[in-house]
């Protein structure tokens, strides 16, 4: 499969499976989340989320999705708490979305789609590297938040204003004082499993912590990401929507929650 994974009919998430073998694991992500059969675990603490707005340093179409990057080497932007042990330091976060506001979230909710997932992603702090992190079974930390169709969101809107300069796949910007904390909802209540990265290599190394409580996006806001486009500059281009992975079978996983 030389021209690579993507989200197309050809390169899609059922092909990705040929070149990583992974892909039919044990704990693989997303997952449909059904909160009757989640086990609530008064052991699991609250999550602790500092994040050091100076941290963020650009922003990137990387052909797939986009991302805002954090420098690698500060302590300033941390989780800590929750079902992890340790400090994990934020790397990056990204969004998946749908063509459509009834799709685009990865993990679903007793079934139901949300428009659009935000990933925070986050590495344990106790190996060398975000790449050494990435293989090991408790190498990475995920926070997952859904975003429910609602009242336009002025804190994600800085996101947004910056994504006219990426439009195309590889093209990068800086981004900078950005405060990732103003992304999350009031209630930081969430349900934990034992998961994997939902893009190839899909190493399972995710502890993932999804939260409960969505934030808001309006449809105006859900059409600027749907502008962007998977193809480079001088390619055909294709609208950049459908980038989810399609949940993936529990097999026998436990989700908790840290709420009644």
């Amino acid at each position: 499969m030389s021209h690579g994974w993507g989200y197309g009919p050809g390169n899609g998430p059922d092909t990705w499976g040929e070149d990583f073998p992974i892909a039919n694991g044990p704990r693989q992500s997303p997952i449909n989340i059904v909160p009757k059969d989640a086990k609530y675990d008064s052991t699991l603490k609250p999550l602790k989320i500092k994040y050091d707005p100076s941290n963020a340093k650009g922003i990137l179409n990387n052909g797939h999705s986009f991302q805002v990057d954090y420098v690698d080497d500060s302590d300033s932007s941390t989780l800590t708490g929750g079902p992890i042990s340790g400090t994990y330091r934020l790397k990056q976060f990204h969004f998946h979305w749908g063509a459509s506001d009834d799709r685009g979230s990865e993990h679903t909710i007793n079934g139901i789609k949300f428009p659009c997932e935000l990933h925070l992603v986050h590495w344990n702090t106790k190996y060398p590297s975000f790449g050494d992190a990435a293989s090991q079974p408790d190498g990475l930390a995920v926070v997952g938040v859904f975003l429910k169709i609602g009242a336009a969101n002025p804190r994600l809107q800085k996101v947004l204003d910056a994504l006219d300069a990426i439009n195309t796949k590889g093209k990068q910007t800086t981004f900078s004082n950005f405060d990732s904390k103003t992304l999350l909802p009031g209630s930081l209540d969430y349900w934990t499993y034992d998961g994997s990265l939902t893009t190839p290599p899909l190493l399972e190394s995710v502890t993932w912590i999804v939260l409960r409580e969505p934030i808001s996006v309006s449809p105006a806001q859900m059409a600027k990401f749907r502008s962007l486009l998977f193809s480079g500059d001088g390619d055909a281009p294709r609208c950049m929507v459908d980038n989810y992975r399609p949940c993936q079978a529990l097999k026998g996983r436990q989700v908790r929650a840290s709420f009644k």
